[in-house]
């Protein structure tokens, strides 16, 4: 590891200690004044929230950069949510692709890989185009909260992604889904309409469906397999 990465890693695991008490806004004004420009949000545009509140962290006439993995599976409502918060939010919405299209990847590998090897589609549709679009930046943001799931129970506010060699930060991580929903309601927040039809965790389209009642809210996602991420977060 360089020096460089060394600081940066000691700097991530101090600020993790150093803001798990703050406020959302508070860790994302912090992330503002350290990486300036070197800072982006991922966003998979089930909701606004994280982009929302970066927007205020940031000064205005810099607006920070929200990145988003287009797949080619979305659901269209998805996509409606990504040209929404480009339309209307003070942020730079970039767009990431795969490699391959959809119809490349099938000639290459077989249609409905997602059905076959769902782990190798979101490697090759999310994970690898993540890797590359990070390249020009030194943090990362995320929406995860604690209260998603039981792989997210741990998740800190701001730690030291290993596999990517940046910080990686979690502002909204000790919210609940109650404090997502005043947040949005008090702000007039952009979220998906999937979010209202059922959906509780919005992905690629043929790898999610609605959840059931007492489901956690990633019971939606690769239902009846035992996986439970893409691959973005560990």
């Amino acid at each position: 590891m360089t020096a460089v990465r060394t600081d940066l890693k000691e700097l991530a695991e101090a600020a993790g200690r150093d803001l798990e008490g703050a406020s959302a806004l508070d860790i994302l004004k912090w992330a503002a004044d350290t990486f300036g420009p070197r800072f982006c949000v991922t966003s998979s545009m089930e909701d606004a929230v994280v982009a929302h509140l970066a927007s205020r962290a940031f000064p205005s006439g810099s607006p920070v950069d929200v990145v988003f993995l287009d797949t080619g599976y979305h659901f269209p409502e998805t996509i409606g949510t990504r040209d929404a918060v480009d339309a209307v939010m003070d942020v730079n919405v970039i767009t990431l692709t795969p490699r391959q299209t959809v119809a490349e990847q099938d000639a290459e590998y077989g249609p409905r890989l997602h059905d076959r090897d769902p782990d190798l589609c979101c490697a090759l549709r999310k994970v690898k185009p993540l890797e590359e679009g990070l390249t020009g930046y030194d943090a990362w943001a995320t929406g995860l909260r604690r209260d998603e799931s039981p792989t997210r129970a741990n998740t800190p506010v701001v730690g030291w992604d290993e596999k990517r060699q940046k910080v990686k930060i979690s502002p909204i991580a000790r919210w609940t889904q109650d404090d997502v929903d005043a947040y949005v309601a008090e702000h007039g927040v952009l979220t998906n309409p999937l979010l209202m039809d059922g959906y509780a965790s919005v992905g690629c389209a043929p790898c999610t469906r609605r959840v059931l009642e007492g489901e956690d809210a990633r019971a939606g996602r690769w239902a009846g397999r035992g996986k439970t991420e893409c691959g973005l977060h560990g």
